[in-house]
């Protein structure tokens, strides 16, 4: 039998059988044997095959297979930095929540799950957040934000679940699609579901006021049906996001605005550093684009994993306001 994986704990997992019950699953022994390199052989969102078990009072399954899957998202395990942890399987949208300074989220980190999205091939769109909290220096930073990454191509949206502005729009990219909302812990991807369904009434708790940060609300990734005609992976927030198994060669690809220029690149192998008659370094001086950008990529390609938490794009925007000036 078959059924989709909406709910794991680590050692259960919630299952949707074809006829719409839910199962409580668990998997063999030796099925985490079989060379999965991540600290999750199955992820929400995955397809598997399943036996019925009535070894208890209660009936039970045991997960047999999964199914090939369409993708899934990564990030790299907590405790096993060699290890990766999949986020979720077989996802047609991923929702990025970005707030400005409720909790801050950086443009390392922005840039860091984008260039996922892109190497999974998954479609990512940026939501802006909570914007009925906004003054007017906060509001220029979203709309830079704004500026830099539609101009890439990315669509974003202006959300406020308090306000109801933008759930519409948001509702009409999520029909018929398994979504995910990621983002931040303190983003508000809870309240933001709680907005667009009411009766799911996720926790939610308020920011940390001497941190900065979301408390932790989501536990575990669970996929709700939505009434809509959607369905919605609710994920655990992340504070940090490493790549994972990613070559040199091919992580400018997964920038799009430098995959639209590599082909001008005097070397075919650049990787728009140190090389002569660079197009990603001609068009950033010229300031066609962004420095933050430009600074995510180098930190990806040198692996500099302690510092992409770091909140570099205000500091590059003054470097080229200065270049402009000059």
């Amino acid at each position: 039998m078959t059924g989709i994986v909406y709910k794991s704990t680590g050692s259960w997992y919630t299952i949707k059988t074809e006829n719409g019950d839910f199962l409580e699953c668990r998997i063999k022994g030796k099925f985490r044997m079989k060379g999965i390199k991540s600290t999750n052989p199955i992820a929400v969102g995955d397809v598997v095959d399943y036996d019925i078990e009535n070894t208890t009072d209660e009936t039970t399954g045991v997960i047999t297979a999964i199914h090939d899957r369409k993708n899934y998202i990564v990030r790299k395990s907590v405790n096993l930095s060699h290890q990766m942890h999949i986020i979720a399987a077989n996802i047609d949208v991923v929702f990025l929540l970005v707030t400005i300074n409720n909790p801050p989220t950086t443009t390392s980190f922005i840039d860091r799950f984008l260039v996922t999205a892109e190497a999974y091939g998954i479609e990512a769109v940026i939501v802006f957040n909570k914007i009925d909290t906004f003054d007017d220096a906060t509001l220029d930073e979203q709309l830079y934000l704004q500026h830099v990454y539609s101009s890439i191509g990315y669509k974003c949206l202006r959300v406020s679940a308090k306000d109801g502005k933008g759930i519409d729009e948001l509702k009409a990219l999520m029909k018929d699609k398994v979504s995910m909302f990621s983002g931040h812990s303190g983003v508000g991807k809870s309240t933001l579901v709680n907005t667009l369904e009411p009766s799911l009434n996720l926790k939610t708790k308020q920011i940390s006021e001497s941190h900065s940060q979301g408390k932790h609300t989501t536990t575990f990734a669970e996929m709700f049906d939505l009434s809509f005609g959607a369905k919605i992976i609710d994920t655990p927030g992340i504070r940090g996001f490493g790549i994972v198994d990613m070559d040199k060669q091919e992580i400018g690809d997964y920038f799009p605005e430098f995959f639209a220029l590599k082909d001008q690149c005097k070397f075919n192998n650049c990787l728009h550093k140190d090389e002569p008659h660079c197009a990603i370094k001609k068009a950033l001086e010229n300031d066609e684009i962004s420095w933050s950008r430009y600074k995510s990529y180098t930190q990806i390609l040198e692996g500099d994993e302690e510092q992409y938490r770091a909140d570099i794009y205000d500091a590059e925007r003054r470097a080229s306001d200065e270049t402009r000036k000059s």
